[in-house]
C-alpha cells in the first residue's frame, strides 16, 4: 500500500493505470475507499486511470488530533492530486466525498475536468440543518457508539437495502476514531458552499432513493447552472454499493455527453 506524506500526515491511496481520462474516488464521513470499491472496478475494466485514497482520519490514512473541516480534506485531495501527477481527474465523490468534491472544483478550478457528487448534502435543506444541533450533542455523550448506529441504520437506509450490507456499514461506521467522527461532522455542518464559490467544470449530483432530499438541489443549481441530476431507484444512501449498475451507468453517460468518455 503505497503512502504519501504531507505536513507529517500519511495518506494511504491506490492507483490504477488506463488509457482514459484519470478518476479519483473520495469517499465519505467515517468510510474508507472501499466504499467506492465497485466504481473502482468499474473504470478499470473500461480502461480508466483510477485513484483512490483514504482521506486523513480514515481508513489506512493517518488519524491526528486535529480539526476536521472540508476544506482540510480538500487540500489533501489536491495536493495528492498534484503530488503524483494526476492531470485534470474526474472527481467522484460520496457523500462527504462529493462535498470535497465540489470545494475542490470551486477552490482550485484548474484542478479538475468534471465532478460527480453521489447523494452529497453540498447544499443542506433547513431541515436537515436544523437537526444538526441536536445530533451533535448527542455525538458528545458516552453512548456515541450507538448514536452512530442509530443514526446511520435510520436515516440512511431504506427497507430495500441488504441487511448484511448494512450490518456491516453500521458496524464499521460506528467504530470510527471519536475524534475524527465529531470534527468531520462539525465540518459538514459548518460547509458552506455558497463561501467556497460557484463551479464552472461539468458536474453531476446523483440522489438516491430516500424520502427526504439529502441536498437541497434548487440552491446547488444556482451555484451550478450546468449541474445535472439523476436518483437512483430501490436504494439508499449507499448507493454506489447497493446498485452500483445504476450508478455507473449514469456516471458513465454524464462523462459521454460532458467530457467527451
Amino acid at each position: 500500500m503505497p503512502f504519501a506524506s504531507r505536513g507529517g500526515v500519511s495518506l494511504a491511496y491506490e492507483r490504477h493505470a488506463g488509457a482514459l481520462p484519470p478518476a479519483v474516488l473520495i469517499h465519505g464521513w467515517c468510510c474508507d475507499r472501499s466504499y467506492l470499491a465497485p466504481q473502482a472496478a468499474h473504470f478499470t475494466a473500461a480502461g480508466r486511470a483510477v485513484l483512490e485514497l483514504d482521506l486523513r482520519g480514515h481508513g489506512e490514512s493517518d488519524k491526528p488530533q486535529q480539526d476536521y473541516p472540508i476544506h482540510a480534506f480538500a487540500d489533501d485531495v489536491a495536493w495528492l492530486i498534484d503530488t503524483l501527477a494526476v492531470e485534470r481527474p474526474i472527481l467522484v465523490g460520496h457523500s462527504m466525498g462529493g462535498i470535497i468534491a465540489y470545494d475542490i472544483a470551486a477552490r482550485y478550478p484548474e484542478l479538475a475536468s468534471a465532478i460527480v457528487m453521489i447523494d452529497s448534502a453540498v447544499v443542506l435543506p433547513e431541515h436537515a440543518r436544523a437537526a444538526i444541533p441536536p445530533f451533535l450533542e448527542k455525538l458528545r455523550q458516552p453512548d456515541y457508539a450507538e448514536v452512530v448506529a442509530d443514526y446511520v441504520g435510520s436515516a440512511l437506509f431504506i427497507p430495500s437495502d441488504d441487511p448484511e450490507r448494512k450490518a456491516a456499514i453500521l458496524a464499521a461506521m460506528a467504530a470510527a476514531p471519536y475524534h475524527v467522527l465529531v470534527s468531520a461532522y462539525c465540518g459538514l455542518a459548518d460547509y458552506d458552499a455558497a463561501g467556497a464559490g460557484s463551479v464552472a467544470v461539468p458536474a453531476l449530483h446523483i440522489a438516491a432513493d430516500e424520502p427526504s432530499p439529502r441536498c437541497d438541489l434548487a440552491r446547488l443549481a444556482a451555484l451550478v447552472p450546468q449541474l445535472q441530476t439523476g436518483r437512483t431507484v430501490g436504494s439508499g444512501h449507499f448507493c454506489q454499493l447497493e446498485v452500483p449498475e445504476q450508478v455507473n451507468a449514469m456516471i458513465d453517460r454524464f462523462l459521454k455527453l460532458s467530457v467527451g468518455g
